[in-house]
Protein backbone atom coordinates (compact mmCIF):
# COMPACT_ATOMS: atom_id res chain seq x y z
CA UNK A 1 0.00 0.00 0.00
CA UNK A 2 1.25 3.40 -0.79
CA UNK A 3 1.36 6.37 1.57
CA UNK A 4 1.53 8.78 -1.20
CA UNK A 5 4.67 10.05 -0.71
CA UNK A 6 6.55 10.65 -4.08
CA UNK A 7 10.47 10.18 -4.24
CA UNK A 8 12.13 13.53 -4.66
CA UNK A 9 15.48 14.84 -4.90
CA UNK A 10 16.97 14.65 -1.36
CA UNK A 11 15.21 11.74 -0.30
CA UNK A 12 16.82 8.61 0.49
CA UNK A 13 15.22 5.47 -1.43
CA UNK A 14 15.36 2.04 -0.93
CA UNK A 15 14.67 -0.03 -4.06
CA UNK A 16 15.14 -3.75 -4.96
CA UNK A 17 15.93 -3.98 -8.54
CA UNK A 18 16.90 -6.28 -11.38
CA UNK A 19 18.95 -5.38 -14.31
CA UNK A 20 19.08 -7.14 -17.23
CA UNK A 21 20.20 -6.72 -20.93
CA UNK A 22 17.97 -6.09 -23.93
CA UNK A 23 18.22 -9.33 -24.92
CA UNK A 24 16.70 -10.58 -21.32
CA UNK A 25 20.52 -11.88 -19.73
CA UNK A 26 20.12 -10.62 -15.85
CA UNK A 27 23.73 -8.91 -14.84
CA UNK A 28 22.66 -8.19 -11.66
CA UNK A 29 19.78 -7.87 -9.00
CA UNK A 30 19.46 -7.05 -5.00
CA UNK A 31 16.96 -9.67 -5.10
CA UNK A 32 18.13 -13.44 -3.94
CA UNK A 33 15.36 -15.42 -5.29
CA UNK A 34 15.79 -14.06 -8.56
CA UNK A 35 19.81 -14.14 -8.77
CA UNK A 36 19.24 -17.90 -7.78
CA UNK A 37 17.23 -18.32 -10.72
CA UNK A 38 19.22 -16.67 -13.13
CA UNK A 39 22.69 -17.99 -12.11
CA UNK A 40 24.24 -15.26 -10.27
CA UNK A 41 23.73 -15.53 -6.65
CA UNK A 42 26.80 -15.00 -4.50
CA UNK A 43 26.92 -16.10 -0.62
CA UNK A 44 29.28 -12.93 0.12
CA UNK A 45 26.60 -10.84 -1.16
CA UNK A 46 23.70 -8.94 0.85
CA UNK A 47 20.49 -8.94 -1.25
CA UNK A 48 18.66 -6.13 -0.02
CA UNK A 49 16.85 -2.94 -1.30
CA UNK A 50 19.47 -0.75 -2.69
CA UNK A 51 19.70 2.73 -0.65
CA UNK A 52 20.07 5.88 -3.12
CA UNK A 53 20.29 9.50 -2.13
CA UNK A 54 18.35 11.15 -4.83
CA UNK A 55 20.52 14.25 -6.08
CA UNK A 56 23.73 12.68 -5.31
CA UNK A 57 24.54 10.81 -8.40
CA UNK A 58 25.26 7.41 -6.62
CA UNK A 59 23.47 5.61 -9.13
CA UNK A 60 23.68 6.00 -13.55
CA UNK A 61 21.42 9.10 -14.26
CA UNK A 62 18.76 7.23 -16.01
CA UNK A 63 18.19 4.64 -12.85
CA UNK A 64 17.97 7.88 -10.67
CA UNK A 65 15.76 9.10 -13.01
CA UNK A 66 12.99 6.31 -13.41
CA UNK A 67 13.23 6.45 -9.45
CA UNK A 68 12.26 10.31 -9.26
CA UNK A 69 8.41 10.63 -8.65
CA UNK A 70 8.26 6.83 -7.63
CA UNK A 71 5.71 6.02 -4.38
CA UNK A 72 5.88 3.21 -1.64
CA UNK A 73 5.50 -0.08 -3.41
CA UNK A 74 5.54 1.29 -6.62
CA UNK A 75 7.25 -0.97 -9.54
CA UNK A 76 7.88 0.21 -12.65
CA UNK A 77 10.18 -1.49 -15.77
CA UNK A 78 12.36 0.89 -17.53
CA UNK A 79 14.88 0.78 -20.24
CA UNK A 80 17.78 3.15 -20.18
CA UNK A 81 20.28 4.38 -23.56
CA UNK A 82 23.53 4.16 -23.29
CA UNK A 83 23.65 7.58 -22.76
CA UNK A 84 21.74 7.79 -19.66
CA UNK A 85 23.89 4.31 -18.48
CA UNK A 86 27.43 4.04 -18.62
CA UNK A 87 27.53 6.39 -21.79
CA UNK A 88 28.95 5.26 -25.40
CA UNK A 89 32.58 5.34 -25.38
CA UNK A 90 34.16 4.55 -22.05
CA UNK A 91 35.91 1.65 -20.70
CA UNK A 92 33.49 0.43 -18.55
CA UNK A 93 32.44 -2.88 -19.75
CA UNK A 94 28.48 -2.00 -19.94
CA UNK A 95 29.44 1.15 -22.24
CA UNK A 96 27.35 0.94 -25.39
CA UNK A 97 24.70 -1.05 -23.67
CA UNK A 98 21.18 -0.40 -23.34
CA UNK A 99 20.08 -1.73 -20.09
CA UNK A 100 16.31 -2.85 -18.35
CA UNK A 101 15.45 -1.90 -15.04
CA UNK A 102 13.10 -3.48 -13.24
CA UNK A 103 12.51 -1.32 -9.82
CA UNK A 104 10.16 -1.60 -6.93
CA UNK A 105 10.40 1.43 -3.86
CA UNK A 106 10.24 -0.35 -0.46
CA UNK A 107 10.73 2.76 1.54
CA UNK A 108 11.37 6.40 1.32
CA UNK A 109 13.26 8.79 3.80
CA UNK A 110 12.35 12.55 3.62
CA UNK A 111 15.27 14.75 2.64
CA UNK A 112 15.43 17.71 4.00
CA UNK A 113 12.94 20.36 2.27
CA UNK A 114 14.42 22.90 -0.71
CA UNK A 115 11.48 25.43 -0.15
CA UNK A 116 11.91 25.53 3.91
CA UNK A 117 13.62 29.12 3.99
CA UNK A 118 10.35 29.96 2.32
CA UNK A 119 8.46 29.41 5.41
CA UNK A 120 10.41 31.79 7.76
CA UNK A 121 8.93 35.28 8.73
CA UNK A 122 8.81 38.40 6.95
Amino acid sequence: MSTGLRAQKGDVVYVHYLGKYQGGKVFDTSIASEAKKNGIFSLSRDYKPLQVKLGAGQVIPGFEEALLGMGINEEKEVTIPPEKGYGTSSRHPMAGKTLVFYLKITNIVRGPSPSTSALTKK
